[in-house]
């Protein structure tokens, strides 16, 4: 079923790709077309406004990324117009989203297409909530686009069909996998084309840190930005994404480190109870089942309970370090003296560090010591979920884009 442009009926492979396919009738897409960058500020403007930010609050960081200026930021980025060089499509691109992360479709789609491609976006059936309001947003604002948005561009839904995907996958110039392990790699059972590429997000794990010396040198009102934003990163998605913090390490002295955590957890509460964040029975249920299994094993030393919403986990070491998903609201704290004593407990897996209280220089000698090892990405609290244009340690928009050289 094609979820976008909007259709009502079936439509078979062939026809799909035939169509999607076709040059414009205004002319082929270029790298930074001035049509898409009208679409999708447009349907940035569209997810800003209130009524769509009061439902879904996560669509309002795709919709400044999507602004007019980061746009263009993001064209000027890529360097086109070096003496001999040309940037150009890579022609079809076929996304394969995750459902956990409703709207990291859009951000794959929106920079592939302003990159000039013609694409093809597979939304998982399970996907609901925030991924129904993107779907409606574009094809309200599809009215006043030009044509060529509709001739190239489609988001479709399908139940599981390996023959379609198979199809669909040998069709394409570049694809596109996100998705836990076990999904990607069933999805490259189906080859593509010798000079097809491919970008994959699999697995990933993701923590935060604080800064004990940093915490005490805070100011309450900063100490109280930080746990929002860390409680931000914690509940969206239910903490399920890639980038969500499973664990969270207090580097420094542990007499210092228990009086921060301890306030840490008041305001956390604080935050919560602000929110109005719950956590259902089910749920609640499966975290305390997956902490208490932990304490079962030795691998955590506590387990104490803030209702349903919070669950927080004393791990003994940082060898029981926990990167599965253990329930929305989990938290598995570890005191180490230093960043330097977290090194050599990263792996490539690791992909995002929140961080609070440190100095740039002291996370720029962190990176030396884990170069190699893990993580992509060391972002502040608040900002663990933001997707950006370098992803994975991928620049999309130079990997969405060939050169060509002219001489």
């Amino acid at each position: 079923m094609v979820k976008f442009p909007h259709f009502s009926g079936q439509l078979d492979l062939d026809s799909l790709l035939a169509e999607v396919a076709a040059v414009p009738s205004g002319g082929p897409l270029v790298v930074g077309d001035e049509r898409v960058r009208d679409f999708l500020t447009a349907f940035s403007r569209r997810l800003l406004r209130p009524d769509v930010a009061r439902r879904h609050p996560e669509l309002g960081s795709l919709g400044f990324f999507l602004r007019k200026g980061e746009l263009a930021r993001a064209v000027a980025r890529l360097g086109d117009g070096v003496a001999g060089q040309r940037r150009a499509p890579r022609g079809l691109v076929l996304h394969f989203p995750p459902a956990n992360v409703d709207t990291i479709f859009v951000y794959s789609w929106a920079l592939s297409a302003l990159a000039g491609n013609h694409n093809i976006v597979r939304i998982s059936n399970r996907s609901a909530g925030a991924a129904e309001a993107v779907l409606a947003a574009l094809n309200d604002v599809l009215a006043d686009a030009d044509p060529a948005i509709a001739q190239t561009q489609r988001m479709v839904t399908y139940d599981r069909d390996d023959t379609l995907t198979a199809a669909l996958s040998a069709a394409c110039d570049l694809r596109v996998l996100w998705g836990g392990d076990a999904s990607v790699t069933a999805l490259r059972r189906h080859p593509v084309r010798p000079l097809a590429r491919e970008l994959a997000f699999p697995d990933r794990s993701s923590f935060a840190a604080v800064s004990v010396a940093g915490w005490r040198a805070a100011t309450p009102a900063e100490r109280r930005a930080a746990v929002a934003g860390f409680a931000n990163d914690l509940y969206w998605f239910d903490q399920a994404a890639c980038s969500s913090p499973r664990a969270l390490f207090w580097v420094g002295a542990d007499s210092a480190a228990a009086d921060a955590r301890a306030e840490f957890t008041g305001l956390m509460a604080e935050e919560i109870s602000l929110r109005g964040w719950t956590v259902e029975p089910a749920m609640a249920v499966e975290k305390y089942v997956a902490t208490y299994a932990l304490a079962a094993d030795g691998a955590a030393t506590r387990v104490a309970f803030a209702g349903n919403a919070l669950a927080e986990v004393d791990l003994a070491s940082l060898g029981e370090l926990q990167r599965g998903w253990l329930g929305a609201g989990t938290v598995c704290h570890v005191s180490v003296g230093s960043l330097a004593e977290l090194a050599p407990a990263i792996r490539r897996k690791d992909q995002t560090l929140a961080h609070f209280g440190f100095t740039l220089g002291e996370l720029d000698d962190f990176v030396t010591l884990v170069a190699g090892r893990g993580l992509d990405r060391i972002v502040p609290f608040g900002q663990a979920l933001t997707f950006a244009g370098v992803w994975d340690g991928l620049d999309l928009l130079h990997e969405f884009t060939r050169i060509i050289t002219i001489a």
